[in-house]
């Protein structure tokens, strides 16, 4: 099977068709185009049409309004026609499921359809199925009869298509094959694309969409693997992390997904579905494109543009398709087996008292001389150069310069961090855990330290801590692991990541992107971020993100970065620290206000750590898109509510007054309930 992207070491977008939609040019090395989703009713159109242009303004390149049905798809046109009066010509999408008739129409009116292959003629029952391979081929058949129409329709109005596969709405036919996997969500897309070409209509992107973005990044790659493979040439790809919720929690896990696949070259548009207003999805995806433009100013202390060439990979020593933790010999509590770990930089900080711990989790009472540890504890501190004065809890690390460290008097709580050079003189070492620096490929000294890692590998206690100033970071730093990986180095290595941006949004960005990518790959056993000093020094000053959204209260650079690292670590599935919520982005056909019932669930329910609970707006988004969930709350009609138990329907047709407290019921009653302490 082909490699993924032209480059594991270089930065080079990867070439696609060029596809037209309206007056818009995309693919081929264009720009990557932002886009986002209307949650206005279709039929309201004057509503639609704000929207749209709210939209517009905030930069959106192209605009996505569901059709459900022929009457919606209908009203499109006055959509249309109310935005070109207005002088506003962005191309228009059409979004449809169930319904190719609606499709038909809409082709005919608006720039570009998006048709979901699991739905749109296939069957989705959640029923088990046995397909024999004629049966196969008389769906496929029965799939190019009903397609076709609206392909040769497309091709008579000049209308681009997407043919978006979600991973939680897989046909049944598809599932009886290859199972809710991402090579399904590639067949499905393959199928409708092959009849598509077969008609020699070629105006076509592509998606892959899940709600985990570890399955999201594999389709994606294993996409791209099978249209050269089979064609030779590759479509566009439209990028997005499907239901990734609203905050910190959708900015991350779509910047995890998303960023991974840009930092290789793969994605032509974005779009960011956050549980928002569609506007505001707009500068998180700006802010996610932005890092692989090339700039007039760079922000103050940006990463050079390093000269350093990384050294090309002949050979891949993992599978990019099938995620799998690199293995490595446990080290104290880091590696082997055990969740990654998080260290807290608290190294800027003018002091550190017992009230600074309380940033990275840990509280402190006076009265009953007592830590209460909270689930978003970091596990390690860094202090740089200073000396504590205080006793810490039991569970908490510290991580000190190795000078610093040699003064320590408690060498069971204290260990030593050395660059290379210092370990290779140091007379004194740790028995137990000592801490090296890597530098990936920043300078010379870089590329020195990247061929004389060997010389760690003798020693049980070492664990590689690993950063880059490289201009492509995370492919300097992904470098040195496939080395460790074709070294038979097993060392465990934590994942150092500073950020020079200087908003809450842009630094999310960056460090869900930079370790994201590597974690997704299984690269990683634990992360530890930080900032430059004129970012830090901006943090203090303002934890306010760009749209005037706080950051879960944070009250310090500190706070938010510890917060951050166990987000990332959550959305990659590396380390699960609390609910997961699965909420839709909302759209015309969401039958409740999905920001409010979100914060009434997550009020009531983000103490139950581990559980992953679906908020979806309407049936199309319903069962379908909760294949990560436990359980849903899905809109079900105007004012009801169904509740699920994984998949299966639990609770039909509940008033949304009290569905809040039936799903709390339903928790409780499959033993997934705690009470709040």
């Amino acid at each position: 099977m082909q490699l993924y992207c032209n480059t594991l070491t270089e930065r080079q977008r990867l070439k696609t068709r060029e596809v037209k939609i309206g007056d818009l040019l995309l693919g081929n090395f264009h720009p990557i185009r932002l886009q986002t989703m209307t949650t206005t009713d279709t039929m309201d159109t004057m509503a639609t049409v704000e929207q749209s242009i709210r939209c517009i303004e905030a930069g959106a390149e192209l605009v996505r309004i569901t059709a459900p049905s022929k009457n919606e798809a209908e009203n499109l046109q006055n959509i249309k026609n109310e935005l070109r009066k207005r002088g506003y010509n962005t191309p228009l999408v059409a979004d449809i499921h169930f319904t190719p008739n609606a499709a038909e129409i809409a082709a005919r009116i608006v720039e570009k359809v998006r048709v979901n292959p699991g739905n749109y003629v296939d069957k989705k029952k959640f029923e088990l199925i046995e397909y024999t391979d004629s049966d196969y081929l008389e769906e496929i058949e029965r799939i190019t009869e009903r397609f076709t129409p609206l392909v040769n329709i497309c091709k008579q109005y000049g209308t681009a298509m997407r043919i978006g596969t979600n991973h939680g709405s897989l046909s049944d036919r598809i599932m009886s094959r290859y199972g809710d996997t991402p090579m399904g969500m590639v067949e499905s897309a393959m199928e409708f694309l092959r009849i598509a070409r077969s008609l020699h209509y070629h105006e076509i992107l592509l998606s892959m969409k899940s709600s985990n973005p570890q399955v999201m990044v594999q389709a994606y790659r294993l996409l791209v693997s099978r249209m050269e493979e089979e064609f030779g040439e590759c479509y566009p790809l439209h990028l997005g992390v499907t239901e990734a919720g609203d905050g910190e929690d959708g900015r991350v896990k779509s910047a995890a997904g998303i960023g991974t696949l840009l930092e290789d070259g793969i994605g032509d548009t974005v779009r960011v579905s956050l549980t928002e207003d569609p506007e505001f999805e707009i500068p998180v995806c700006r802010d996610l494109v932005k890092r692989y433009e090339l700039k007039k100013e760079e922000p103050q202390d940006a990463m050079p543009h390093s000269p350093i060439i990384i050294p090309p990979v002949h050979k891949v020593p993992y599978d990019p398709f099938n995620y799998r933790r690199r293995i490595t010999r446990p080290v104290n509590n880091i590696g082997g087996n055990q969740v990654a770990v998080v260290i807290a930089d608290l190294s800027k900080c003018a002091e550190i008292t017992p009230d600074t711990l309380q940033r990275i989790g840990y509280k402190y009472d006076e009265t009953t001389d007592k830590w209460t540890i909270s689930d978003l504890a970091a596990d390690y501190i860094y202090t740089g150069t200073e000396q504590l004065s205080f006793l810490l809890p039991g569970t908490l690390k510290v991580i000190t310069s190795a000078h610093q460290w040699q003064q320590a008097t408690d060498k069971a709580t204290y260990f030593p961090i050395f660059s290379i050079k210092e370990y290779r003189e140091a007379t004194f070492k740790s028995t137990a855990l000592n801490f090296v620096m890597v530098d990936c490929f920043s300078d010379s000294a870089g590329v020195d330290a990247f061929l004389s890692i060997e010389e760690l590998s003798s020693d049980p206690s070492v664990v590689l801590c690993l950063s880059s100033k490289h201009s492509n970071a995370m492919a300097a730093v992904r470098r040195v692991f496939m080395e460790l990986v074709n070294k038979g180095i097993d060392h465990p290595a934590i994942i150092l990541c500073d950020s020079y941006w200087q908003s809450p949004d842009e630094h999310l960005i960056h460090y869900s992107t930079e370790c994201g990518a590597l974690l997704l790959d299984g690269f990683g056993d634990g992360i530890c971020l930080g900032m430059t000093d004129s970012a830090y020094r901006k943090q203090q000053a303002d934890v306010l993100g760009t749209s005037g959204r706080t950051y879960s209260s944070v009250s310090s650079p500190e706070q938010f970065i510890n917060n951050t690292a166990f987000t990332i670590l959550q959305a990659t599935r590396t380390r699960i620290s609390k609910t997961e919520y699965i909420s839709c982005p909302s759209c015309g056909r969401t039958l409740f206000d999905l920001q409010e019932t979100t914060a009434k669930i997550r009020a009531v329910t983000n103490h139950l750590k581990g559980l992953k609970i679906a908020i979806m707006g309407c049936i199309v988004n319903g069962p379908g898109e909760m294949a990560d969930a436990d359980f849903g709350y899905v809109g079900s009609g105007p004012g009801k509510i169904t509740l699920y138990k994984g998949k299966e329907v639990v609770k039909r047709s509940v008033n949304s007054d009290v569905a809040v407290e039936e799903l709390i019921n339903l928790l409780k009653e499959h033993d997934a309930w705690i009470q709040p302490s």
